[in-house]
């Protein structure tokens, strides 16, 4: 398990306890929760809450039904 030193203000140290109280977590798993959060790969709740919020969107195959034929491909 990695390590690190980081350096902050008071005030910023101040709302980092008051959060990770509130939270019910020690000072470093809140950390570790926010920096999963910010650099996860995995889409926030609020973006993957907006699947099907268009209904009126086209689908996939609408989409590609109005492009056409590919291209024959060259081989060289």
């Amino acid at each position: 398990m990695g390590q690190m030193t980081i350096y902050l203000d008071d005030k910023t140290e101040a709302e980092m306890k008051a959060a990770a109280t509130a939270a019910g977590v020690s000072k470093s798993k809140w950390v570790a929760r926010v920096i999963h959060e910010k650099a996860g790969s995995e889409w926030p709740e609020a973006i993957t809450r907006l699947a099907g919020a268009w209904p009126d969107l086209p689908t996939v195959e609408e989409i590609r039904h109005s492009t056409g034929d590919d291209a024959t491909r060259e081989f060289f």
